[in-house]
């Protein structure tokens, strides 16, 4: 199941999200002139160095932790975790306003790093990535636009087909792979790969933010 557009337009160009997708690409680009393994070694976030704040790197750890959310292990990767932030940032930054969804994205990748971290606080394998901070914007999209159709495309061996599916079954389906995966891989601690816990803090975060931010909106505004 991969999403790849939404039926659901901004009112207004969202220039923070395509500020996050370039500096992302941007910072792809110095790690590939540097070398991705030497760049994620340096400036990655090490659980290990979080919980402690133990300095094992050229950054103090409370620096990797924003480092680290705007790097990523491949193209793959990046282009993964790009075309969610394109799909699904537009709409909640044009709900949240930019000032607010800038918080909200780096506060939901700090939540999500430290997720991980607990996850795993003896590990010194280093965590890169947005996906955290994406998760939070997918929780977020959930809660504002369930009903908001996604283009997706279904791969079942030799069943290929595109779909438009509310956002509470594509999303909700993605939660569910996270939880399921990282309830899987809970137990290696200072294993590689897929940092599950971090997509299940940021997704956490995200519907835990956004509900009390809909509450307040609807208090103000006067709605039941």
């Amino acid at each position: 199941m991969i999403p790849f557009k939404d039926d659901n337009p901004p009112g207004r160009f969202p220039i923070v999200t395509v500020t996050f997708i370039v500096i992302n690409t941007l910072v792809f680009l110095f790690q590939s002139g540097i070398g991705l393994q030497a760049s994620v070694m340096s400036y990655g976030a090490l659980p290990h160095s979080l919980v402690t704040m133990e300095r094992l790197q050229p950054l103090h750890p409370s620096l990797t932790i924003f480092t680290s959310m705007f790097m990523h292990g491949g193209l793959l990767h990046l282009g993964g975790n790009m075309l969610y932030l394109w799909i699904f940032g537009d709409n909640v930054e044009d709900r949240l306003g930019r000032f607010r969804f800038t918080a909200f994205y780096l506060m939901g990748g700090v939540f999500a790093t430290y997720a991980h971290a607990l996850s795993a606080p003896l590990s010194t394998v280093p965590m890169v990535g947005a996906s955290g901070a994406i998760a939070a914007v997918l929780g977020a999209y959930l809660l504002m636009f369930p009903r908001a159709k996604v283009h997706t495309l279904i791969i079942l061996v030799f069943y290929i087909q595109v779909i438009r599916l509310p956002a509470l079954i594509v999303i909700g389906f993605w939660a569910i792979i996270q939880l399921v995966n990282g309830l899987g891989a809970s137990g290696q601690p200072g294993q590689g790969g897929i940092a599950w816990f971090a997509h299940i803090g940021g997704f956490v975060f995200g519907m835990a933010v956004i509900s009390i931010y809909m509450i307040w909106q609807r208090r103000n505004t006067g709605g039941s």
